[in-house]
């Protein structure tokens, strides 16, 4: 597997001029997961899945950026450390920079805390927009395929530390996990019918929204096998992928000719 933070700069050149320009940047956060998870776990997901898929695919493999936009938590819960919006989309947008000088030229940035996809689509367009040949894709651990999605919302929309978080961490990090805490975790979705969107301390008893206690080992082995091969393919899809036409985004129409 080709791990940015322990190549050297020779590889990492080596690995672009020899005609490998995808990069993964795995994006996480640092926020409560209610009183059973630790309070790395979408960062840890983002992680595991990321390393997985560059193993597959052959991608190189950025370091985790641990930290995202989870002020909507609040601060309720001891635990969470978050960015304001406009930080993470400068950070994206500078990590983008210099993985553009380095020579690459397809950049996937793997998402796996819901509210961070806002910042993330406006580093997105910035980074399109000032290098041409940077194509990004921003793709939420959640979000992969139907499958993945269905399963991550089958106990609440608004879902949170749910049944779909707690099996993935009991199948791939279950040090993370506090079994005896589970079966009391478990808090029902308030957000049907709301016209805004509220911050965790207004939706949630406990920072859980789901049920985790439906969480088993082996559905989370399952879903995040889906996750892995799901994810795998559109990276290998977006690897072949070429612009549909060709045109520079620097460029006017020639209206003359």
């Amino acid at each position: 597997m080709h791990d940015w933070y322990r190549m050297t700069w020779e590889e990492i050149g080596a690995l672009a001029r020899g005609g490998m320009t995808t990069a993964i940047l795995p994006i996480g956060a640092t926020e409560q997961h209610g009183p059973h998870l630790g309070c790395g776990m979408d960062s840890e997901i983002s992680m595991q899945l990321c390393r997985d898929v560059a193993d597959r695919t052959g991608a190189a493999l950025l370091p985790l950026l641990p930290y995202g936009c989870s002020i909507g938590h609040s601060k309720r819960w001891p635990g969470t450390i978050a960015l304001q919006p406009k930080t993470l989309i400068d950070v994206v947008k500078d990590i983008g920079d210099w993985v553009y000088a380095s020579g690459f030229r397809r950049l996937f940035l793997v998402n796996g805390h819901v509210t961070n996809a806002a910042p993330l689509r406006c580093a997105l367009e910035m980074l399109r927009a000032e290098h041409d040949e940077l194509m990004v894709a921003l793709i939420g651990t959640a979000l992969i395929s139907d499958r993945v999605r269905e399963k991550h919302f089958e106990d609440a929309e608004d879902w949170h530390a749910n049944a779909a978080e707690t099996a993935l961490m009991q199948a791939i990090a279950p040090s993370m996990v506090r079994e005896d805490r589970i079966a009391a975790a478990d808090d029902p979705d308030r957000t049907d019918g709301c016209v805004f969107s509220h911050p965790v301390n207004r939706t949630s008893s406990n920072g859980v929204t789901g049920f985790p206690s439906r969480a088993s080992a082996a559905d989370g082995a399952q879903l995040y096998a889906w996750m892995v091969e799901d994810l795998s393919g559109r990276v290998l899809r977006g690897m072949a992928e070429q612009p549909p036409l060709p045109h520079s985004y620097f460029q006017a129409v020639d209206i003359d000719g």
